[in-house]
């Protein structure tokens, strides 16, 4: 897909206006609903795909297209969000230790007999229990994970400002969430965030780079996304709020794997 200009200056997401974390109510999370307010330098993406054929000479020759999505996208049609082309998608499935998101159950099931490969994430609220705690809610309402082709390891959102915590402070709270992830699952969580967030709320830590895989957030039409300081390249890529896929009423965040099927499959599989 390419991207092309419209004259909106406002992108058409289906997703609620972004706001800081202190604003955002329990179980309101998604990924980037804090991505605007975490960076100065970040504006609203207010383009719209181009659905024409790939030229192989573009960015998206050597990626592969995908989604990810929360109750915000209501129902979904997964057989024709297959039939467009999606080859992954993350699935919203927690908050903190007592919200599960309503649409979850049906998503991952639905996604799952369409066979596209997917995984859950978790949205962060660091300002209300352990990492330990969350990571422990995750794997048990969602975010567990099997050898069975379709499943992506669990992922980690974190955006929506620094939650009242030091740099130090976030930092042990991520290491304490991936600790009890891969403790009950056996896998690396995968960490969602900006450049902003990542770069001012953990001071550009590089203690995850060899530890987790990065799914960056940078809506921009650019060949290549900013990514945050202490890791050395990207693996997933949310590109824009504003996309268009089949089988989605509605926009819907578009994401980019940094490899080929063969690669995205071998991550599912922690082979």
């Amino acid at each position: 897909m390419v991207l092309v200009p419209t004259v909106s200056a406002t992108p058409a997401s289906a997703d609620p206006a972004p706001a800081s974390s202190a604003a955002i109510p329990l179980g309101d999370g998604y990924m980037g609903a804090g991505y605007l307010t975490d960076g100065d330098t970040f504006a609203p993406d207010g383009r719209q795909l181009d659905l024409t054929p790939e030229r192989s000479s573009s960015i998206q020759a050597t990626t592969l297209p995908g989604i990810d999505v929360s109750h915000y996208q209501g129902s979904i049609n997964w057989s024709s969000v297959k039939s467009a082309g999606i080859k992954f998608a993350y699935i919203k499935a927690t908050e903190s230790t007592t919200y599960k998101d309503p649409n979850f159950n049906a998503n991952y099931l639905g996604a799952y007999n369409a066979k596209v490969i997917r995984g859950a994430y978790h949205f962060a609220r660091p300002n209300l229990s352990s990492g330990a705690a969350q990571a422990t809610y995750f794997a048990g309402h969602g975010g567990a994970w099997s050898r069975d082709n379709l499943t992506l390891p669990g992922m980690l959102d974190l955006e929506g400002g620094c939650y009242g915590k030091s740099a130090s402070a976030m930092q042990s709270w991520i290491l304490d969430f991936y600790n009890t992830y891969k403790a009950k699952t056996g896998r690396d969580v995968v960490i969602y965030t900006s450049a902003s967030w990542w770069n001012s709320c953990t001071g550009g830590w590089s203690g995850m780079s060899a530890r987790s895989p990065l799914f960056t957030a940078h809506w921009t039409s650019a060949a290549s996304p900013t990514i945050p300081k202490g890791f050395p390249y990207w693996t997933f890529w949310q590109y824009t709020d504003s996309g268009s896929v089949g089988g989605i009423s509605g926009a819907v965040d578009r994401d980019r794997f940094n490899g080929d099927a063969t690669r995205l499959l071998a991550l599912a599989n922690n082979t």
